[in-house]
């Protein structure tokens, strides 16, 4: 039996549907975390999307969170293989200790009971922010490129990284593991958040854009490898998944004709961003609201990141779904 965790997410849940569509081919069952009824059903929207309803029904749902140790006994019992996708993205500095606490212990708690029940293989969603940091002599990042701790990192960063130390320590002992570092996971519904809520920025009309790079990908790419890789004698190992590397300005273009809107006209410059985010600061300090801008992300708007996906290229001979042919084919399910 598979168990997923955070199936109730953008990646979770296109795996749920992938897994169910190939579950006839290998009699696997599959069971899925969810932590509120709400929840559960922002995945039975997607597979309604997709017109796939009836493989909605053959899931297990098991009512459970990675950060609720005594929930955990029931959704390992009779498990052989996990997915642990569940995790919090924020880049407001108030999440701090919600980041630690999801990300990093509750990826530890996930080991434990891995390593408790003997699972044969657990493959964890980590991201492209828990990469290395460039040096001098170096122009893309690869998964060989080290973490300096002394650079500046986002929290959503070291939540990430310190993750992926859980799961290192998972293999000193004994647990077989694939890490996966997507970069901006691009797909349908979920539009309140991660990628999703950029998306719907852009469809309301987004007059900004800015001139950073960073590294794309389908949503549909990155289960599809997952999937892959779990089902493969791989083990141990750790792949960046990206489509593409793209400045925002390029994507935002490519994303607006998709969704058949004005393009972004006004350039957000380094100093613009860092004048936004400070006065967003503020803004939310005296009214104490959201942030909508932070320190962290208006830095990203502009960081020009290059990332390399040879390896996992090399390791299943794959090929990337084209970004702007994938947002054409998908706009219909993103409205």
């Amino acid at each position: 039996m598979v168990l997923v965790t955070g199936g109730t997410g953008l990646v979770g849940a296109h795996l749920l549907l992938d897994l169910t569509e190939s579950k006839p081919l290998n009699g696997e069952k599959i069971r899925a975390l969810y932590r509120d009824l709400n929840s559960i059903q922002k995945t039975k929207s997607l597979f309604d999307k997709y017109h796939k309803t009836n493989l909605f029904d053959s899931i297990e749902w098991v009512k459970g969170d990675i950060v609720d140790v005594p929930s955990l006994e029931v959704a390992f019992t009779g498990i052989e293989q996990v997915y642990h996708c569940a995790a919090t993205i924020s880049f407001d500095p108030k999440d701090e200790n919600l980041l630690r606490k999801t990300n990093i212990e509750g990826t530890a708690n996930v080991v434990n009971f891995c390593l408790e029940h003997k699972i044969k293989k657990l493959c964890y969603v980590s991201s492209i922010s828990a990469l290395g940091d460039l040096n001098e002599n170096e122009s893309i990042i690869t998964e060989k490129t080290e973490w300096n701790p002394e650079k500046p990192h986002s929290d959503y960063a070291i939540s990430k990284y310190g993750a992926e130390m859980e799961i290192w320590r998972g293999l000193q002992e004994g647990l077989g593991v694939i890490i996966v570092n997507p970069g901006v996971i691009l797909g349908p519904g979920f539009l309140d958040q991660g990628s999703g809520l950029l998306l719907k920025k852009i469809k309301n009309g987004l007059p900004f854009y800015t001139k950073g790079i960073t590294g794309f990908i389908a949503v549909t790419d990155v289960v599809k490898i997952m999937i892959t890789l779990m089902q493969s004698d791989i083990k141990n190992k750790r792949f960046t998944l990206i489509a593409t590397n793209m400045v925002f300005q390029d994507f935002l273009n490519i994303a607006s004709d998709a969704l058949h809107v004005k393009r972004p006209t006004i350039h957000a410059s380094p100093v613009f961003m860092n004048l936004a985010w400070q006065a967003d600061w503020l803004f939310s300090l005296v009214f104490r609201q959201k942030r909508k801008i932070t320190k962290a992300t208006a830095k990203a708007s502009y960081s020009t990141n290059t990332y390399s996906n040879d390896k996992i290229k090399k390791e299943l001979n794959y090929s990337f779904t084209d970004i702007k042919e994938y947002l054409n084919s998908t706009v219909s399910l993103i409205n």
